[in-house]
């Protein structure tokens, strides 16, 4: 039996796909990529044209080194920019996909060696009207496993195309700013949920070397990432291999925190790719009223009118859950009174 075949609840399914998933079609496999590429029948195939690309920050020559056949490049950096590591304006994000050849209609299908990283870019392409994007579950590690053949040389490129052929942005509900986060607090039917490490959460680190200020938002709830204070990671949603963990354990995560699929759910961390993973994730559990606060900790953290909250009396953190290896990325409770925070 390959070992696509045999993963979680999805082992009587074709290549491995999940079935513990409303949207189960969006998380594909080693084995789901490799039959794409070649040409032969895969289930939930593209309706039309399909793109995959590798997503990275600063790993072109990586890339270059070995990757997925027939996998382009997109570098965060042409996502995002500094200092907040914000969104890139519409309209360069826009002549970014169309460069790409991506239209609403064409299916994109990403991985990163940072999954974290692909999870970033499949956030804005929802965002975008990307009707079908689809995120290989355990990112580049999982076709390294799966002992499957690597590419070596430049990426492939695409024809462009002239036009994204719907509305731009079609889901702007998807990712919110400062001024919508700021209201959502004053809502009874929204959660805002932090992504960041319980130290973070506290107020005991920053998390970033280029994020002076400690603390957290007041009023938000806390979703779990990474055990061990790695902030490149997303440690208790995935399994040891580095996949997705079943949808009903992530349910019981949020839950225990107060978070559920009934209500306004909006995401964030210290810049926005462990709240992309988070947004993404809850996507494909059925989730519809979901965003991702954009500016995360960074951007709040450097308005002097915002609150800030240290929760480091708080009780320790529950008992982490195991490990998995993340590749590094970018350079670098009941609130109690009394606790200070450093601001930048």
């Amino acid at each position: 039996m390959h070992p696509d075949s045999a993963h979680g609840p999805a082992a009587d399914c074709p290549f491995g796909l999940r079935r513990d998933l409303p949207r189960w079609r969006q998380l594909v496999t080693p084995a789901w990529i490799a039959g794409l590429v070649a040409g032969t029948p895969v289930v939930a195939a593209p309706a039309g044209a399909w793109r995959l690309f590798e997503v990275g920050y600063g790993d072109a020559s990586a890339f270059a080194a070995g990757h997925v056949s027939g996998a382009g490049y997109l570098d965060t950096a042409q996502l995002e920019h500094g200092p907040l590591w914000n969104k890139v304006p519409d309209a360069m994000l826009e002549r970014l996909l169309l460069g790409h050849g991506i239209r609403h209609d064409v299916t994109v299908v990403l991985y990163g060696r940072n999954p974290l990283a692909a999870a970033r870019a499949a956030h804005l392409l929802l965002y975008a009207g990307v009707a079908d994007v689809r995120l290989l579950d355990g990112g580049f590690a999982a076709w390294v496993r799966s002992g499957r053949p690597l590419e070596r040389g430049a990426p492939r490129s695409w024809p462009a195309a002239t036009a994204f052929g719907a509305a731009f942005p079609a889901r702007p509900d998807y990712l919110f700013d400062m001024d919508d986060t700021r209201a959502l607090l004053a809502r009874a039917d929204g959660a805002l949920v932090s992504t960041r490490t319980w130290n973070e959460f506290i107020g005991k680190t920053s998390g970033y070397s280029y994020i002076a200020a400690k603390g957290d938002i007041p009023g938000a709830l806390w979703g779990r990432a990474g055990d061990d204070d790695d902030v490149h990671s997303m440690t208790e949603f995935h399994d040891a291999a580095g996949r997705m963990k079943p949808s009903a354990e992530i349910a019981a995560l949020w839950r225990a925190a107060g978070i559920d699929g009934a209500g306004l759910n909006v995401f964030y961390c210290g810049t926005g790719w462990r709240a992309s993973l988070a947004f993404f994730y809850a996507w494909l559990m059925g989730w519809e009223r979901i965003a991702v606060y954009d500016g995360g900790w960074c951007e709040w953290s450097r308005d002097a009118a915002n609150p800030v909250l240290c929760r480091i009396s708080d009780p320790p953190s529950p008992s982490p859950a195991p490990r998995s290896a993340v590749p590094p990325r970018r350079s670098s409770a009941a609130p109690r009174p009394g606790a200070a925070c450093r601001r930048p």
